[in-house]
Parts: structure tokens; C-alpha cells; sequence
């Protein structure tokens, strides 16, 4: 069986700024709508075990551990407000569901894909999400992410090509360049081409030599500077390593009880509600064409 893992606050954007692309707006409940569409279209595929994790509230705790990391602030209303819509259409419509306050839906992704991984039933995982806080729980082509607006997997050499590092080293990378749409900064100096090539060869910001000279990497620009910038600023590397390193203990069940098996009797009220009444049909139909 394969495993699809879908980030639903992902999604929810996606669908939100694909409607305002193509109609030059968006109704208010039709991002939601078009989530639980396009993941019936999972099922429709081929899909059978499915989970989905939100962002139920946009804070976590990585903002107790760096002040600065990503708030709901300044996020569109439109879409804050349909998270909670989202999650509870989702489940009125039989989907597994993880809506995460405490955690985010990284966490969730992250620690599904163990239990999937772990499970020899399964043939692959699919995180279904180009986020790549996610690159860092890609295993070989068996745990992969799945990009579905660009139609693209990527594998653990798909990892590597794009930056430059295996996924074991994703969060040090991360912690060295920074991520801007989670809030923290990185270290100065380090950009892309050197946190790669300086990862590449040491693996972890906790094996880097703390003099360039021990680096042995002639042609890297700049190395003296970032070695000193690195050993001054280590507790922050540190840090931020912590903020980008997915938790992998949020209770998700097991892959049985993410195995999909129609919409609830509720839904076809959740989907009059949301202004959509003919996608509890559709649900319906679809649940009918499931092997049983």
C-alpha cells in the first residue's frame, strides 16, 4: 500500500490563491471546499490510506523557544478563518485528521511518515507538500515529498540535487541559511552555495571544524569569516537547528486508522453548510467505487 500525508495548511493557500489566480477572487468557504475536493481526487487516483495535518492555530512551540519565529500576524483573514473549516469538513467527510495546536503540521507530517516507514505493509510514503522543512524525513524513493502543482516527487537524490545535502542535514542547512517564511534568521554570511558545501563534507553544524583551515576547501570564498561567524554565533546555530528539527512524537494512530472509508453521515450537512451540497454526492460516489 502507499501512504499519502498531505499538508492541509499548505493546501488550504493553494487552493486559496489558485481560485484568486483564475477568478481574480475567492468565496469565503471555497479554499476549504477545495481541499476536501482535491484530496477525494487523491482517492479517486488511487489513494487509500490518507492523512491530513493542519495548522490549527499558526503558533506553536517554537515560538517559546525563539521569540521571533512565525505568528498568525499579518496572515489573510480569509484564510485563518478557514482553517478550522477545512478541518472539520475534512472529517465529517472520513479523512484522518490532525489538527495541531501545541505541535504544527510538520510535526504531524513528520512523525506519520515514521509510523508509515516503520511499517512493512507499506511500499511508499508520500508527504504530499513541497515545504522543505519536510526534505528532512525523505528516505531513499520509499518516504518521499510529492509536489502535487508541479506533478513532481522528490526522492532522496531529488534532496540532494536541490540543496546540495542529504536530508539528515536539512535542518543544519536550515539553520545556517535561515527560513524567512518561518522567522528565523540564520547566521550572517552563510548563504546557500556555502552551508551545501560546507555540510556536504561535515554533515552536521556540530562536526564543522572550528577553523577554516581544517575545512580543507580551498575554493570556498570567504571561509575564514564564516568559520568565526559560525564559533560566535554557535548557540544561535544551535537554536535554530532545534526550531527546524521536525518532532516525531505527535500521537497520529496507526496506518490502519488512516485508511479511508467514505464520508460520514454528517457531511452531506458539513457540505450544504459550506455552500458546496453536490460534494457530499460526489463523496459518496467515490466511496462506492472503494474495494472493500
Amino acid at each position: 500500500m502507499r501512504v499519502h500525508l498531505i499538508d492541509g495548511t499548505y493546501e488550504l493557500f493553494r487552493q486559496h490563491f489558485g481560485q484568486v489566480s483564475r477568478h481574480g477572487d475567492a468565496g469565503p468557504n471555497d479554499a476549504a471546499i477545495g481541499v476536501v475536493s482535491s484530496t477525494l481526487q487523491l482517492v479517486t487516483a488511487g489513494a487509500t490510506h490518507i492523512g491530513v495535518a493542519s495548522d490549527h492555530v499558526i503558533e506553536s512551540f517554537r515560538n517559546d523557544l525563539y521569540p521571533g519565529y512565525k505568528t498568525s500576524e499579518g496572515m489573510d483573514p480569509v484564510l485563518l478563518r478557514q482553517i478550522p473549516v477545512m478541518e472539520e469538513a475534512l472529517v465529517a467527510c472520513g479523512f484522518t485528521t490532525w489538527d495541531m495546536v501545541e505541535w504544527e503540521a510538520d510535526d504531524a507530517l513528520a512523525a506519520a511518515a515514521a509510523v508509515a516507514d516503520a511499517d512493512p505493509r507499506v511500499s511508499q510514503v508520500l508527504i504530499v507538500t513541497p515545504d522543505k522543512d519536510l526534505c528532512q524525513c525523505v528516505r531513499g524513493t520509499r518516504v518521499v515529498q510529492y509536489d502535487r502543482r508541479k506533478d513532481e516527487i522528490v526522492d532522496e537524490a531529488g534532496v540532494v540535487a536541490k540543496f546540495g545535502v542529504p536530508p539528515a542535514s536539512i535542518a543544519d542547512y536550515l539553520a545556517l541559511v535561515g527560513d524567512s517564511a518561518d522567522g528565523y534568521p540564520g547566521l550572517p554570511g552563510w548563504g546557500a552555495k556555502s552551508a551545501s558545501t560546507v555540510l556536504a563534507k561535515f554533515g552536521s553544524i556540530d562536526a564543522i571544524p572550528r577553523s577554516s583551515g581544517d575545512w580543507g576547501l580551498p575554493a570556498l570564498r570567504g571561509a575564514e569569516k564564516l568559520a568565526r561567524t559560525l564559533s560566535d554565533q554557535m548557540a544561535d546555530a544551535l537554536l535554530f537547528r532545534t526550531v527546524a528539527t521536525v518532532a516525531l512524537d505527535v500521537p497520529v494512530g496507526t496506518v490502519d486508522d488512516w485508511r479511508w472509508q467514505g464520508p460520514t453521515d454528517a457531511f452531506a450537512a458539513v457540505a450544504a453548510k459550506l455552500g458546496a451540497p453536490d460534494l457530499a454526492a460526489r463523496a459518496a460516489r467515490v466511496a462506492e467505487r472503494q474495494p472493500r
